[in-house]
């Protein structure tokens, strides 16, 4: 239910208002300097006459023309059905022009007195039918019978009672002073003026109530225009006045003035729109169910027409009364028209007053029925609905009130309503009811308001409620939203907060970076953001399967909202990577804040390395941290990028540790970036180049093989090293299409060498992730090696590393097809991983490459001595062949050949040579050896490189 709505009509205005006060100014100047004309006599008689006559032609002739102008097209649109109506005053106004005319043709050119009667009477008496008419086409039309039926009563009412009293006072007078001459024509005359007069004024005052509201502005100047004609009209036929009657007297003016007032009324009064009137309460819905009924609420300023309309008919009988009384108190005959007059009088009242009678009571009826109607949708109505007083009381209370608050409607009638708001809420509601009750209704007819409603068992309700104005007070529509609520709150729970861990997301960190930037005083630059990486979680995905990775992430998850500050944020960014938001605390010194932040990484480190309990077995990981302070105008974005950056070279340091930020990370980011940048193109450009550093026999000193390797010189002329430009291109996934460029270009200048004569195989480095890419195939290799003609063993496979997330089953399997193609097998880096020994006993290894971490130190350590002479003498055992790789120093060379090493490849020989230096290497067949003649080795003999390992039984796994 909702309260009366207000209702503010605006007319349009179809033109500026200076120019309608200069129209009107000039209006009354005109009809001002008439006046005064006709007041001082003009002068002369003869000036009077014309002015008397021909002035009022005049006018009379401008308000035809002006009222036919707007009919034909001045009228808009919407006022096009009132066309008739100027129409017909247009020619009212051409009647009384005529008539203007012929009376001065007879005084002014003539010279003689008008006869009577004359065409001039004709013209006048045709002025009243056109503009009584005119008058019926502006009146609101009836919608029913009964409407019409009383439009004709109010008209006799009025008519017959000026009728009665006009009759009384002169008419009957009148009627018995001409009837007693000869001329039956001049009688008729002398009371038609009059009885179109009294016609002419009833439908001026009968219709005033009821014009139209299209252009109501010019419809009342038209009135008054007609009435003010009237009255001229009634002062003429009086007969003391006609009588001493000359044109130019005084009374003109009065003409003179209605007739330019309805040509001013389609034009300038229409130029502005009647003030708009005050809002009116317009009843929407009846009272509470079980109230009496009552008639609907009055308009806050009721207008004087309305009054007006409702008393005309006690108005005319009290005039009809009058003319009876007249003759009473004068001691007259009673007239038999004044008896007739005043019969239909009293009978077209009674009738009038049984039609709004039986009207009154179809109303009432109807009323009962919406009532009714109105009761049974409010009582069966699910929201409840409330009316409070002014005073904040509640009047009545829907009977919906005991399934919605779980009360009675009768305990919640007469208690206050802020008795049942929440007190948190109380406040908001409370500003929110005077700023809607501040504001116009027009503009805001309703507000929407939702507090928390307390119910019968205590509990809290969510409650919206619609509310309407009503007396002064309130009407509320409420309706129980609480599980919207609750539903609401939930789906913005979930939409920030990680569904596994219960952390809160990404957004929803950034949102709170944000808010502690936004609000971080410049005092208090201590607030900094962790980014956490979970080192090995793929692995226990992969070993022990994802539901017991998720219970990992559970846990650390725990561990971490444990261990974080109070009033600090923890929260799961996506994957194995958190974040924990820490807020500064006022210190000043930048060297106490980094300890201090710090000091709770590593705690948090710790504690999410320490061992899971997952399904009864102890699970380990470690956490990489990343570390970035907030500093005066840094943003969100850059802030959280800043950790992310320290994150990642925490992990490439090494991992498990925590790393500071430092602005050369992301100068290290954005090199890295335009390396990789670079690199998509550089290999189409032509920009890389082959090199081949031999592989030395440290017994002979002969070439035995040479060890292909890819260099980038761009074309700025920058060289970049392997280690660069391979991380790079692991990073930006162009290594695939790197490793299978190399080996082309490598299987290629072998065969162009063996053609030549030089009988050397070629080792080509790939790790095994790219021996397993499905990019390159065993078919393509062997397509390869077969397009080029390279026989069997002139090709090494070198095998980069032992990536612990590579299936040795599958790696087996690849490795034993490239052995069928006659591809030689090293293992690189031996020495390095902790899965080398894994590698040696499933895998088809023909050569072990020694890490170059081993050779450096081969001689000034005594422990690495130890190591790499053990490494050499497994090698020997399972009868491989051994290449140390980074030999650099003659010292090396003794060293590795007295443990038994039989290859070495380093700067002691020589360094990586482009394709003519290496031909001429390989013409001179040999490097010199330091110590000459070969050294005893520890176990065995020593093998040439390209000796096949086919009769080597490979260990059992």
């Amino acid at each position: 239910m909702s309260a009366p709505g207000a209702i503010l009509g605006r007319p349009p205005v179809s033109g500026g208002g200076g120019a309608g006060v200069v129209s009107q100014l000039v209006l009354a100047l005109i009809c001002a300097g008439y006046g005064t004309g006709a007041f001082l006599g003009w002068g002369s008689d003869q000036l009077a006459l014309i002015m008397g006559d021909f002035g009022l032609c005049s006018a009379a002739l401008i308000a035809a023309v002006s009222c036919f102008l707007y009919a034909r097209g001045g009228a808009g649109r919407s006022e096009s059905s009132f066309r008739p109506a100027w129409l017909l005053f247009a020619v009212s106004s051409a009647m009384a022009a005529c008539g203007n005319g012929v009376w001065g043709w007879y005084e002014v050119v003539l010279r003689r007195d008008v006869p009577t009667p004359s065409p001039a009477d004709f013209f006048f008496l045709c002025f009243a039918p056109p503009a009584i008419v005119g008058l019926l086409v502006l009146a609101k039309r009836p919608v029913t019978r009964a409407g019409w039926v009383c439009l004709a009563l109010d008209s006799w009412l009025i008519g017959g009672s000026l009728l009665t009293l006009s009759w009384s006072l002169a008419l009957a007078h009148t009627a018995r002073m001409e009837g007693a001459g000869e001329s039956t024509a001049h009688a008729a005359l002398a009371l038609a003026y009059p009885l179109l007069d009294i016609v002419l004024v009833s439908m001026v005052l009968a219709l005033h109530f009821r014009r139209s509201s299209a252009n109501r502005s010019a419809v009342n100047t038209a009135i008054a225009a007609l009435a003010l004609t009237v009255l001229c009209d009634a002062l003429f036929t009086s007969p003391l006045l006609r009588e001493h009657y000359r044109s130019g007297q005084l009374l003109d003016a009065g003409w003179f003035a209605g007739s330019l007032l309805l040509a001013y009324a389609p034009w300038g009064a229409r130029r502005f729109p009647a003030a708009p009137p005050q809002p009116v309460a317009a009843p929407r819905a009846a009272g509470p169910p079980g109230a009496a009924p009552r008639s609907p609420a009055l308009p806050v300023t009721r207008p004087l027409a309305s009054s007006l309309a409702a008393l005309t008919p006690y108005l005319a009988a009290a005039v009809c009364t009058l003319g009876i009384l007249y003759n009473v108190i004068e001691g007259r005959r009673v007239d038999r028209v004044v008896v007739f007059t005043g019969c239909t009088v009293v009978l077209a009242l009674v009738v009038r007053q049984g039609i709004m009678l039986l009207d009154n009571i179809a109303l009432t009826h109807e009323l009962a029925q919406k009532e009714n109607h109105f009761r049974s949708l409010v009582q069966g109505s699910s929201d409840v609905i409330m009316i409070a007083a002014p005073t904040g009381i509640l009047r009545y209370v829907s009977p919906a009130a005991a399934g919605v608050y779980g009360r009675d409607a009768e305990e919640l009638v007469g208690s206050e309503l802020a008795s049942l708001i929440h007190p948190e809420d109380l406040g908001r509601v409370v500003h929110e009811v005077r700023r809607f009750l501040a504001a116009p209704p027009a503009e805001e007819p309703t507000t929407r308001i939702e507090c928390r409603f307390k119910s019968g068992t205590g509990e809290w309700l969510n409650v919206e409620s619609t509310v309407n104005r009503h007396q002064g007070g309130l009407i509320l529509n409420s309706r129980d939203v609480t599980e919207r609520v609750r539903l609401q709150a939930q789906l913005e729970h979930n939409a920030e907060h990680d569904p596994l861990t219960d952390l809160p997301n990404r957004a929803l960190f950034t949102k709170r970076v944000r808010k502690a930037l936004g609000g971080r005083r410049t005092t208090d630059p201590g607030t900094a953001v962790l980014f956490i990486d979970l080192d090995g979680f793929k692995q226990v995905n992969d070993t022990i399967g994802h539901q017991a990775g998720d219970e990992l992430l559970i846990q650390a998850a725990r561990r971490l909202q444990e261990s974080v500050r109070a009033g600090d944020t923890a929260a799961r960014l996506g994957g194995d990577e958190f974040a924990a938001l820490i807020l500064g605390d006022g210190t000043r010194d930048r060297a106490a804040r980094e300890y201090q932040v710090r000091e709770i990484a590593d705690r948090l480190r710790l504690t999410l390395s320490q061992p899971y309990q997952i399904d009864g077995n102890d699970v380990r990981v470690a956490a990489s941290i990343g570390v970035a302070f907030a500093e005066p105008g840094i943003g969100a974005g850059e802030l959280l990028r800043n950790a992310d950056l320290a994150m990642y070279r925490a992990k490439s340091g090494g991992k498990n540790r925590v790393e500071l930020y430092a602005p050369q990370m992301q100068a290290e980011v954005v090199r890295k970036s335009e390396l990789a940048a670079r690199l998509r193109t550089a290999l189409n450009e032509g920009e890389f180049a082959v090199l081949h550093q031999p592989v030395v026999d440290l017994t002979t000193g002969e070439v035995s093989a040479v060890a292909a390797q890819a260099r980038w010189r761009s074309a700025q002329g920058i060289l970049f090293t392997p280690a660069e430009f391979l991380r790079v291109a692991d990073e930006s996934e162009r290594a695939a299409e790197l490793g299978r460029w190399l080996l082309e270009e490598a299987v290629e200048r072998a065969a162009e060498r063996l053609r030549a004569g030089h009988d050397a195989p070629v080792s080509v480095r790939l790790s095994a992730r790219r021996l397993l890419d499905k990019s390159m195939p065993l078919g393509s290799l062997e397509a390869l090696l077969t397009r080029h003609g390279l026989p069997s063993g002139a090709l090494i496979i070198e095998l980069a590393d032992s990536d612990p997330r590579i299936s040795f089953d599958e790696l087996e399997r690849r490795l034993v097809g490239l052995r069928r193609l006659g591809v030689r097998i090293a293992l690189d880096g031996f020495g390095s991983g902790y899965a080398a020994i894994n590698a040696l006993r499933r895998l088809p290894i023909d050569v072990l490459k020694l890490d170059r971490g081993l050779v450096e130190g081969v001689v000034e350590s005594a422990r690495l001595h130890k190591i790499t002479a053990g490494l050499l003498r497994i090698a020997c055992d399972l009868g491989m062949q051994s290449v140390a790789d980074g030999v650099d120093v003659p010292e090396q060379v003794l060293a590795l050949r007295a443990m038994g090493c039989t290859h070495g490849q380093g700067m002691a020989f020589s360094g990586p040579l482009d394709e003519y230096r290496l031909r001429r290497a390989l013409v001179r067949g040999e490097f010199p050896v330091p110590g000459g003649a070969a050294l005893p080795v520890l176990s065995g003999r020593t093998r040439p490189l390209l000796s096949s390992n086919n009769e080597t039984p490979v260990p059992p796994t």
